[in-house]
């Protein structure tokens, strides 16, 4: 796969920014500004292929998203309102190989959409958008096909970003099928923890690779996380993590973020986080008859859909 390089979003960051009327530039119907850097080798993409795109998006000094944090975009070419003030008014004139850098004004975006804009962003503000066409596709399989390997990249470099760790500060962890990787520091007492049993734990939760801790019941008048395992209630890491513990443990788990909230939002705000639990299992006991599904720790309370997972390789 060619790689893209990350100097190039920068160069043309600083490019654009410094002029408003750098040679180039153009404008959509809805007043987007924009420029295309292209050598037209490659055909423009077609209604109803999927262009692949890397990409970087930032408000005054700050990153809002980026996929260097986690997957390419995959959007399907179609049609677009002429005044939407959106950059996808621009994704049907690209090529494979293309890069692009897309300005949008937040009183624009403001008067556009009819809602207020989020908090991080003033009517003031330009939002600048970097992008690259890495690849084009003629279906959605080939889509699907990409992104996968796309995801199983992701995923083992969580993986071994957590085994980096480990070993920088010799730390022993026992690593389990699924990928989380268990350091046990109190054996506890009777058999191994399984699907089935609900376990009340005390836990801290920790942000990856710094150790802020984000969320914490381990402080006087804070009740135990109760959850059942394998009810899927839980995050995979902590599901995962449970089954080589028992009664009276403690032990610290370092979750890769495919186990933990994957795409979705973590505690720090991002996607794609690894995150560390130091837990201690107070009681392990039947289920009850109508399991509740508790919230999730390091979701401050809010209950989540459980992300999609599978082992990194």
């Amino acid at each position: 796969m060619k790689k893209i390089n990350s100097a190039l979003f920068a160069l043309l960051g600083i490019l654009l920014l410094a002029s408003c009327d750098n040679q180039g530039l153009k404008k959509t119907k809805s007043g987007l500004v924009y420029k295309i850097i292209s050598d037209e080798k490659n055909p423009v993409v077609k209604k109803g292929q999927f262009v692949k795109l890397s990409f970087t998006e930032k408000v005054r000094d700050s990153v809002l998203f980026t996929s260097k944090d986690g997957l390419p975009a995959y959007v399907r070419i179609d049609s677009v309102p002429p005044n939407s003030y959106s950059p996808v008014e621009i994704f049907a004139m690209l090529r494979k190989g293309d890069s692009a850098v897309v300005f949008q004004l937040g009183d624009s975006i403001q008067k556009k959409s009819g809602q207020p804009l989020p908090p991080f962003i003033h009517k003031k503000d330009k939002i600048v958008l970097t992008l690259h066409v890495d690849d084009v596709f003629e279906t959605e399989d080939l889509l699907k096909k990409d992104r996968s390997a796309q995801m199983d990249l992701l995923h083992a470099k969580e993986a071994k970003d957590v085994e980096s760790y480990l070993q920088k500060n010799n730390i022993e962890a026992t690593k389990t099928n699924l990928g989380t990787y268990v350091q046990i520091h109190t054996a506890g007492d009777g058999p191994l923890i399984d699907s089935g049993k609900e376990v009340s734990v005390l836990y801290t939760g920790k942000l990856f690779p710094s150790g802020k801790v984000f969320e914490t019941n381990n402080e006087e008048g804070k009740p135990v996380l109760k959850f059942v395992v394998g009810s899927h209630s839980i995050i995979p890491g902590w599901d995962d993590g449970v089954r080589l513990l028992k009664k009276g443990a403690t032990a610290t788990f370092y979750i890769p973020a495919f186990l933990a909230y994957d795409q979705q939002q973590g505690p720090d705000k991002k996607v794609n986080e690894n995150l560390i639990f130091d837990v201690k299992i107070v009681d392990v006991a039947d289920a009850p008859q109508a399991a509740a599904h508790p919230n999730r720790p390091g979701m401050q309370g809010r209950p989540i859909p459980m992300p999609t997972t599978k082992p990194a390789k």
